[in-house]
């Protein structure tokens, strides 16, 4: 019998790792996809053996190099999830934001899911797979970044294209949508500033932000047969996030209202 195999993009990082460990419990082989090589086998070799976790080299922003990619994975088995997780941010203003950033950040955070989906979508057609895509609040809402939430408010309309244009063969498309994730990016932040995690929690109605690990659980769930019956949709992980500010519900509320 064939193996089941997933695909995470942007595996090297910490989401990625988090979740590439995640869809191990239901899938029998990970290609771990990064464009850092060396990033990419250190992470492999952390989460097991070489038989599961398969490290691939690929710039996703390259119609050849998902092509490279999709065959790869049909050698190593049945593909039924993929993963869309590789993404950046670069410029943090629309008045810092160049074209050539513009460009780069829609290549990386939106064509890339759609060409690594193009590449894989007649495997997940045979399997009646699963396409998860790692989205963001700041396609939900204006969070800075412009060029990057722009490209993931894109990502989850292409979530909801694939969705509907796909399920007649069974395929199922959602998004999860992350909030701030303590990685190593903000741990570097933090040594800066010991404060940072203590002043980020105010905006978060469960005080803490998101752990790489709750990311991973939501795309567990969304990828496994939990989740049969939900397509097109997309959840957010933000530890409340975009439910409300808790600080700003508790000043109205001590203000008078007419």
């Amino acid at each position: 019998m064939s193996r089941s195999v997933a695909i995470v993009t942007g595996a090297a990082g910490d989401i990625g790792r988090a979740i590439a460990k995640r869809l191990a419990d239901d899938h029998e082989v990970i290609l771990l996809v990064d464009i850092d090589e060396a990033a990419a086998q250190k992470a492999a070799e952390a989460l097991g053996t070489a038989e599961r976790f398969v490290a691939f080299k690929a710039d996703i922003t390259s119609e050849a190099d998902t092509a490279e990619m999709a065959k790869a994975t049909a050698r190593l088995g049945t593909l039924r999830t993929l993963v869309n997780n590789a993404g950046a941010a670069r410029a943090v203003s629309l008045h810092d934001t160049t074209p050539e950033i513009w460009r780069a950040d829609n290549a990386l955070n939106l064509e890339a899911a759609f060409l690594c989906f193009r590449a894989v979508e007649d495997m997940l057609k045979a399997s009646k797979g699963s396409l998860v895509n790692i989205a963001s609040v700041n396609g939900l809402a204006v969070f800075g970044h412009p060029a990057y939430s722009a490209a993931k408010a894109g990502l989850l309309h292409f979530t909801r294209l694939v969705a509907v244009e796909y399920g007649k063969f069974g395929i199922r498309a959602n998004a999860v949508a992350p909030g701030t994730v303590r990685t190593q990016a903000w741990e570097k932040r933090a040594a800066a500033n010991p404060n940072v995690f203590e002043e980020a929690k105010r905006w978060y109605a469960l005080q803490r932000v998101v752990d790489p690990v709750d990311v991973a659980n939501a795309v567990s769930f969304l990828a496994s047969p939990l989740a049969a019956a939900i397509t097109g949709v997309c959840l957010p992980v933000d530890c409340g996030l975009t439910a409300g500010q808790a600080e700003l519900a508790h000043t109205f509320s001590q203000s008078d209202h007419y």
